[in-house]
């Protein structure tokens, strides 16, 4: 009965360590709702004074205003305000006189029926555009096709090779 009373007892102690060694790491862990990434983490957009359009909706992004982008970029961010229809939202680059070089899109990693914040992720291939100034621009999927039910949020970017 000691030996089974020994066995119970050291289990109990190495448990009751395993949780008091997670919950001191876990406790350390900052959250960070938010644009710029450094080190694959997302920060907040402290100066949005270069996006354009709609930038109050931009709630972060990982792609900071006038970074050179180049290849495949994989980007998220989280904006709010209705942007979404069917889980997808509109992604377009386009040159410094605002024509469209490319079209993609981006889809919600959260639910994306509401007005309030979503979170989305993409990836979009700068291979073969024309280096130089140019804007990332997030649009709303606007179903109806109506012009004024669109909504855009354009952050400058300078593509290179």
């Amino acid at each position: 009965m000691k030996k089974k009373s020994k066995i119970i007892t050291g289990t109990i102690i190495v448990f009751v360590l395993a949780l008091t060694v997670i919950l001191i790491y876990s406790g350390n862990k900052k959250v960070v709702v938010a644009p710029v990434t450094v080190d694959n983490t997302m920060l907040p957009i402290v100066d949005k004074s270069q996006i354009l359009g709609n930038k109050d909706d931009l709630v972060s992004f990982s792609v900071s205003p006038n970074v050179k982008v180049h290849g495949v970029l994989s980007y998220r961010g989280v904006i709010k305000g209705g942007y979404f229809f069917e889980a997808n939202i509109g992604i377009h680059i386009l040159d410094a006189s605002k024509k469209v070089l490319k079209t993609s899109n981006a889809v919600a990693k959260t639910d994306w029926m509401t007005a309030g914040s979503v979170s989305f992720e993409g990836n979009i291939d700068f291979t073969g555009l024309p280096t130089g100034s140019a804007y990332f621009e997030i649009h709303n999927d606007n179903a109806s096709g109506l012009p004024e039910n669109d909504k855009s949020i354009l952050i400058p970017i300078i593509i290179s090779k």
